[in-house]
């Protein structure tokens, strides 16, 4: 499996406070951007996978919720995560 709970601690210690605070909006928008990233590759070996597709737009949809909520409650944190992670709006 890609996301094992090491990949999983890793992601959360490297943009969240530790790697137990799985509760961050930083953490949660990294955790998603791998996802996103794992499921873009796999649709581009698998074009007909329509149940993939639609998890895909699910989680982009999340990311997006949440960083419009970053955005608009702390934007040093949201030009933060932007940079580190290299998303474009």
């Amino acid at each position: 499996m890609y996301l094992t709970p090491e990949v999983k601690s890793e992601i959360f210690k490297k943009h969240g406070k530790s790697a137990a605070d799985t509760g961050s909006a930083e953490g949660q928008i990294a955790l998603f951007t791998h996802r996103i990233s794992h499921l873009t590759e796999h649709l581009k070996r698998n074009q007909k996978d329509y149940a993939t597709e639609r998890a895909l737009v699910t989680l982009v949809g999340k990311r997006r919720r949440l960083l419009d909520y970053l955005k608009k409650t702390e934007i040093d944190r949201y030009r933060s995560i932007i940079k580190e992670l290299g998303i474009r709006k």
